[in-house]
């Protein structure tokens, strides 16, 4: 893919994005681990408002 902006636009924003604090290591995605994560907390939002409805009534 070509870049639109100049070849000294690029060169700036190529020097910009290979900075050392743009070159943070980051863990590998797990969506299992989100995918749970969301269950939960759906599961226990629920669970939270059945608890709430039966103490009200």
């Amino acid at each position: 893919m070509s870049s639109r902006l100049n070849p000294e636009d690029q060169q700036r924003v190529d020097d910009y994005l290979s900075a050392p604090q743009h070159q943070v290591e980051r863990q590998p995605f797990r969506p299992w681990l989100l995918l749970a994560l969301v269950l939960s907390v759906v599961l226990g939002l629920g669970l939270l408002s059945r608890l709430l409805g039966r103490l009200v009534t």
